[in-house]
């Protein structure tokens, strides 16, 4: 029987992230990468974590950032006709996807704003490419602070006179 991607993916996703040791919004970042990618026209094979490194989360009154270097590594399965065990392809493509994430301070955290960027491994090397993406993510990391919040009934009180 064969299970939609749907289905199995966050499940498999989730059990390689626990072993990891990381936070559930970690999890929750690593599963929405791995959906965008998936989602992209010229994918065409379903791909696998590899590695999780540069984690990045820090919590301020606004809310909480997580940034983090996702590994993948392309597997045997079509992402159409998904199968249970897909096997990693040691010599096939090996992107590496940033995304930077900032959640409100509710009980189940909203996306505030994201970021995020995939490509080959070496791709992410490049000098302009890696100036854009910290230029993204310190906006990202921004969101919610300043003129972002949200605007509350009597946050500003402004009296007029009447004419003389």
């Amino acid at each position: 029987m064969r299970l939609p991607v749907s289905l199995w993916l966050p499940l498999a996703l989730g059990v390689a992230a626990v072993a990891a040791g990381q936070s559930p919004l970690q999890r929750r970042v690593v599963r929405d990468v791995l959906e965008y990618f998936h989602g992209r026209s010229n994918v065409h094979f379903l791909f696998k974590e590899r590695e999780v490194d540069g984690v990045i989360e820090r919590e301020d009154p606004s809310g909480t950032f997580v940034q983090l270097r996702l590994g993948l590594a392309q597997t045997a399965c079509r992402k159409r006709a998904p199968q249970r065990h897909c096997r990693v392809l040691e010599s096939r493509r090996r992107p590496t996807c940033l995304a930077c994430y900032k959640f409100d301070t509710s009980d189940i955290p909203k996306v505030l704003d994201k970021y995020h960027n995939c490509g080959p491994s070496h791709h992410l090397a490049a000098k302009e490419i890696r100036q854009r993406d910290e230029a993204e993510c310190r906006a990202v990391e921004e969101a919610g602070k300043g003129g972002d919040s949200l605007y509350l009934p009597g946050m500003f009180a402004f009296s007029r006179g009447l004419p003389a």
